[in-house]
């Protein structure tokens, strides 16, 4: 069985984040952050959000971003 410590609420993971509770909402209702329900409340184990924050810091799984063009005008002929 889990210990309080491994399950976050909203309020625990959204300092752990450093973000506004708000943020984690939009982020369960876009599925981009693992949770559960028990009830009406939202409840995320600790393991989960670890696994998930390793993947946020290397997203690509090692592949390089394609390149952007650099926003501005086009030059004038």
């Amino acid at each position: 069985m889990a210990s309080s410590k491994d399950i976050l609420t909203i309020l625990e993971l959204s300092a752990h984040l450093r973000v506004h509770p708000t943020t984690i909402y939009r982020l369960l209702r876009e599925g981009r952050i693992p949770g559960f329900r028990v009830g009406s409340a939202w409840r995320f184990s600790r393991r989960a959000i670890e696994i998930w924050e390793h993947g946020q810091s290397d997203p690509s799984g090692g592949k390089s971003a394609p390149a952007r063009k650099p926003k501005g005008r086009k030059a004038r002929k």
